[in-house]
């Protein structure tokens, strides 16, 4: 079966743009011929700065021939309607319809033979009509073209394109299209200096080897794969350590198309400087990683940079121009860090009162005295020293106001740290300061001190009951105050320090948040295993606003659901919970209150109402002691007991007296398994 090998050459493609760019055009190409009904064996695409490059194995060489009927009218029908009908199908005369049989009687039917297409050509109609509609989030038009209805609108200047199509063992042919003046063909180009020139293609396999010998390395996986372990090997023979970064791995291999790894250095004086600072610095001005000595895991003045070109003095120039903008560059930020340093964090945050934090909400100042007062709250209930936290919830906004924060956003709050650390703040208010902004994602950790974690609790809390109070919730997909991160945050950081906290005593959380929280555990707990029903069996008993609690709850109860003691006692709690459930609807009355022992009559409901009483009181005396595990048993307890009922007593007997006490047994039962969680939100 033939293969597609598709490329788009272009001027520079943004490396931000490049990964979606390929996963764009695969989709799109992709769904267009299974919709066209070319299903496929396989497909990949590629990216580089120049290239959008797709190779689709195994389409069929045309499309399957179509069958269509079309139900007619009624044999017998009016001549108007057969008329109608042959129209429509695009019949000469009745005699070229069949004539089928069903329920209703018989029917003309119109059946039509469509043959299929050559692959070929329904790739020559859709190709040009992706390369239009492509998703580019900026795209420009360029030359005598772009004035003309219908042009190429590209994300930069579209220089060819390649649309071959064949089978390996035959030559390919060219899909034969033209978009805004570029006919596809099967020329493509090298690396810009390092190997200029046209080069003819086949197919997708002496494409990458043709690609190869011109210098560019196609795959943008293997290029990062030879960034990464050149620039290790190299860092390695001196002596350092790469400090590895994904992020800017991804970013600098979709800048160049022939990655050559060099090494640069910098003045050991800005060494002074903090190592983020300097990494920052480095790192968003020139794309370049940093190393570090392995024995201290300090920085060196050392750093790594990506060249596209194999230079012929061995990159010295490369490197020289890139130690010239560095060299720049950490001057700049040393200034900044100095400046800094002479102004204290207290005496920046007067500057807070002209700041706007929300036009809802007020100024940052007054955020930040909100968080304070909520801090020095929180302070004893975390063990923290309320001094503290108030000291340090006061500073932990200061460093936004900084020249390097300004610079670089991503290093808020661990500046502050610095800076409180060096005008001579108490450790725990200067970490404080960088740890009140965590844990920002599930895998960022979570702080353990008590200041950072009160502090920390203020600033997330704030945020959230102040976003409910003007009815700024989150909608669907969209949360642009991330309030969703801000109550996992709140969440980890309460389960993951074992903290007792109520939250509906703390300012500002209402019932609603509340929920809002019940509905973000579900999503932490499902995530670690645990079944979100369980969470809303809970959460389903009032006044459960204590986090910890609440996951040692749902902890107990999956344990003891996945006994056979829990899977047969929660059945019986389901059906007595149905039956109540019946009967209050049909008498439109709830069924409280203890039963009368004089009306239990049978010995299954008196042994009954005896093991409820007893599993009551030992439940309700194990969870005043917090233990789940215990609260379980007791009421496991009721299992034998509550089959022996349903299977010898009748609920709704004859008498009414006897009938309304046996309902009000069945509520005990009920009532009994509330001491852990309310049994009737469990699925199963």
């Amino acid at each position: 079966m033939p293969d597609l090998l598709l490329e788009f050459f272009s001027e520079e493609i943004p490396a931000r743009m490049q990964a979606k760019a390929a996963d764009d055009l695969k989709k799109m190409v992709t769904d267009r011929l299974v919709a066209a009904g070319l299903v496929y064996e396989g497909a990949k695409a590629f990216a580089t700065p120049r290239r959008l490059a797709l190779t689709v194995q195994g389409v069929p060489v045309r499309q399957p021939d179509l069958k269509e009927e079309r139900k007619g009218p009624k044999v017998g029908a009016p001549e108007q309607a057969v008329a109608g009908f042959l129209r429509a199908a695009g019949l000469a005369s009745i005699d070229q319809a069949k004539v089928q049989a069903d329920k209703k009687g018989d029917f003309y039917v119109a059946i039509s033979e469509k043959a299929g297409k050559p692959a070929i050509d329904v790739l020559a109609e859709m190709i040009p009509d992706i390369a239009r509609g492509f998703p580019w989030p900026k795209s420009m038009r360029w030359g005598e073209q772009s004035a003309k209805p219908g042009s190429l609108s590209w994300v930069r200047p579209l220089h060819s394109i390649i649309a071959t199509f064949g089978p390996e063992t035959e030559e390919p042919e060219i899909v034969k299209f033209d978009i805004g003046g570029i006919a596809a063909g099967n020329e493509t180009r090298g690396h810009r200096f390092l190997s200029p020139g046209a080069i003819k293609v086949k197919r997708f396999d002496d494409y990458v080897a043709s690609l190869e010998k011109a210098k560019v390395v196609l795959d943008p996986a293997r290029r990062m794969d030879i960034i990464r372990t050149d620039a290790k090997n190299l860092a390695f023979a001196q002596g350092f350590e790469l400090v590895e970064d994904e992020g800017l791995l991804a970013e600098v291999a979709g800048l160049v198309e022939w990655p050559v790894v060099l090494m640069g250095s910098f003045d050991k004086a800005f060494l002074d400087i903090p190592g983020e600072v300097i990494r920052a610095t480095i790192r968003t001005n020139q794309k370049c990683f940093v190393l570090r000595d392995p024995q201290t895991a300090k920085l060196v003045n050392k750093f790594i940079l990506v060249s596209n070109i194999e230079a012929s003095d061995g990159g010295k120039a490369i490197v020289a121009g890139n130690e010239r903008v560095i060299r720049a560059r950490l001057s700049d930020a040393k200034f900044f860090y100095d400046t800094d340093l002479k102004t204290k964090l207290e005496d920046r945050l007067p500057k807070f009162d002209g700041i706007v934090f929300h036009e809802k909400l007020g100024t940052q100042a007054a955020r930040i005295a909100r968080i304070t007062a909520l801090a020095k709250q929180l302070a004893p209930l975390v063990k923290a020293d309320p001094k503290k936290a108030e000291r340090a919830a006061q500073l932990c906004k200061a460093d936004l106001l900084t020249e390097v924060v300004g610079e670089f956003p991503e290093l808020q709050g661990l500046m502050g740290k610095y800076y409180a650390e060096a005008q001579g703040e108490d450790e725990a208010v200067a970490h404080a300061s960088e740890d009140h902004y965590k844990p920002q994602g599930p895998k960022d950790l979570v702080p353990s001190d008590p200041v950072s974690i009160a502090v920390a609790l203020a600033d997330k809390i704030d945020t959230l009951t102040g976003f409910w109070r003007i009815d700024e919730k989150p909608t669907g997909s969209k949360d642009p105050y991330a309030l969703r991160r801000a109550a996992l945050g709140v969440i980890r950081l309460v389960v993951d320090n074992s903290l007792r906290l109520h939250l509906l005593k703390i300012a500002g959380v209402n019932a609603d948040l509340l929920s809002f929280f019940a509905d973000r555990l579900k999503v932490q707990l499902r995530e670690q295993g645990a079944r979100h029903d369980l969470v809303d069996a809970v959460f389903a008993l009032e006044g459960q606003d204590d986090l910890l609690m609440i996951v040692r709850r749902v902890e107990a109860l999956g344990k003891f659901l996945e006994t056979g003691e829990g899977k047969s006692l929660l059945a019986g709690v389901k059906r007595a919970s149905n039956i109540l459930g019946i009967e209050e609807k049909k008498d439109k009355r709830s069924f409280a209150g203890a039963p009368d022992a004089a009306l239990l009559k049978l010995p299954e409901e008196q042994a009954l109402a005896s093991a409820v009483t007893a599993a009551k009181q030992e439940a309700s005396a194990a969870v005043a002691k917090e233990d789940f595990a215990a609260a379980m048993s007791a009421i496991a307890k009721l299992r034998p007991t509550v089959d022996a009922f349903f299977d010898k007593v009748k609920v709704n007997d004859d008498d009414k007296a006897v009938r309304e006490n046996r309902l009000k047994l069945l509520n005990e039962i009920r009532e009994a398994t509330r001491a852990v969680a309310d049994f009737s939100k469990i699925e199963g």
